[in-house]
């Protein structure tokens, strides 16, 4: 079937009734909606179709299972591994229609929302009646669930509150042979077989769609507090954070290198915590709700201080204060984006960070001496992002080549230290090559012979994860 007689077959399967879907064609359409926020692969779509319905997913894949025509799903396309990219004629099925909170449950604290539901928009419905959505990341403006829930976003909350999927109480989803199942059906207990739910969390859309998912909320931290330290060394990452948690539950645990700070300063909009300058720098939340506490806090400060560990550091006396000291590690991404940052985002057990980043950073440098690396991440949970900063003289294609082999180094080293080549971004295609560095092949093998269930005409997102 060639590309208009796809188009008009889209238009009305997608057309009828009282909630009609749209097909995109124009050329500056494709070019949005078939990317993400990767620059590798350019896309290529045939078209975009913005359902409104499960029901019109439904047929949807059954046309594209028909007529076999390769089906991408795309949400608030602010992924990281290329996992929404249509780069081969795709058409792509993106859910910003379906953006309806469909039911709020107080007694039970939940929101049964549609895919395209912005994260930020579930943040600000779970305030608005007191309650608390946790996952939270720098892209909880444009991210949508249906994308969080299929890449398991983490974020800077995970140390405190866990991935995506622990709050998932259920989904419905359109599988790749077309079936809707309604999954869990929010049930908090329910021991019957496998839990279909947690296949489609994580699966970066290669099984199905996710259509609606019934999210849990929990109560609002009470005065949360942010303290900043900078600190002497790498390895006094961990001393603190072992200092700290003997005492007090931390909502988060950050860090951030000296240069990455930097660059954030760069811009103007924020100041540095403290006059003292550090190598590394933490970032602790907490919450700070009694006088106790608070005393706790700085006594456990002037510990690390006492110890070596930390050479300074700052703790908010309001909200705006917080704020303003999270804006020094959430501004990192945008303030190095202009220098074509090459990202790689990876995980180890917590115990073994120092040693671990330290390789890495040594391996970079050793080959490329003039490659500025830019080191933050939730080191809390393990999950570190290295970002490599293009030479301004260098041509995108020439560094991204490069780029190539210090992958290759990387991901030995976190093949060695049992770690992960992707903590929280997805493998779509730019991970796929290192798949292996993580999973033996007998779990790919089983990977794959699960997609060929819930997908056997390979119609639903292919050539993510794996060929």
């Amino acid at each position: 079937m060639n590309s208009e007689k796809i188009i008009a077959s889209l238009k009305e399967l997608i057309a009828t009734g009282d909630n009609a879907g749209k097909v995109l064609t124009d050329p500056d359409d494709l070019q949005a909606y078939g990317k993400d926020w990767t620059k590798i692969y350019p896309p290529k779509p045939t078209a975009i179709v913005l359902p409104k319905t499960t029901e019109q997913v439904q047929a949807l894949v059954r046309f594209a299972n028909e007529n076999q025509v390769a089906l991408v799903p795309s949400g608030g396309r602010t992924g990281l591994s290329a996992g929404a990219v249509a780069a081969n004629g795709e058409v792509v099925v993106a859910f910003d229609n379906m953006n309806q909170v469909l039911e709020f449950n107080a007694s039970d604290r939940t929101v049964h929302c549609q895919a395209g539901v912005v994260t930020e928009q579930l943040q600000n419905l779970a305030e608005e009646n007191g309650l608390y959505y946790p996952v939270d990341f720098a892209s909880a403006g444009s991210s949508q669930l249906g994308g969080n829930l299929s890449t398991n976003a983490g974020g800077i909350k995970v140390i405190r509150y866990g991935m995506s999927r622990d709050w998932v109480a259920g989904l419905k989803v359109v599988t790749g042979k077309g079936d809707i199942l309604e999954l869990n059906k929010d049930l908090e207990k329910n021991n019957t077989g496998y839990d279909l739910r947690h296949l489609f969390i994580g699966a970066e859309g290669t099984l199905g769609f996710i259509t609606e998912a019934t999210m849990k909320l929990t109560r609002q931290p009470d005065n949360l507090t942010v303290l900043v330290l900078g600190l002497n060394d790498l390895t006094n990452t961990m001393d603190v954070l072992q200092t700290f948690q003997k005492q007090i539950d931390l909502t988060a645990y950050e860090f951030f290198s000296h240069q990455a700070m930097q660059h954030v300063l760069g811009h103007g909009q924020v100041q540095a915590p403290f006059e003292t300058e550090a190598p590394y720098y933490a970032l602790l939340e907490f919450e700070a709700v009694s006088d106790q506490v608070m005393d706790d806090a700085m006594a456990l400060f002037e510990q690390c201080v006492e110890q070596g560990w930390v050479l300074d550091g700052v703790i908010s006396q309001s909200e705006t204060q917080a704020q303003n000291l999270w804006q020094l590690r959430e501004r990192i991404s945008e303030s190095i984006a202009p220098r074509t940052p090459y990202k790689n985002d990876i995980s180890v057990v917590v115990s073994k960070v120092p040693g671990f980043l330290t390789e890495i950073d040594e391996v970079v440098t050793q080959h490329y001496p003039d490659f500025e690396i830019i080191w933050f991440g939730h080191i809390g949970d393990g999950n570190l992002h290295l970002n490599i900063l293009k030479p301004e003289d260098m041509a995108n294609e020439d560094f991204f080549e490069k780029c190539q082999q210090v992958n290759k180094w990387v991901f030995e080293i976190v093949q060695r230290y049992e770690g992960s080549v992707s903590a929280e971004h997805g493998v779509g295609m730019t991970k796929k090559p290192y798949l292996h560095y993580t999973r033996s092949e007998a779990e790919i093998a089983y990977m794959k012979a699960i997609k060929q269930v819930f997908d056997p005409n390979g119609v639903i997102n292919p050539g993510k994860i794996f060929d």
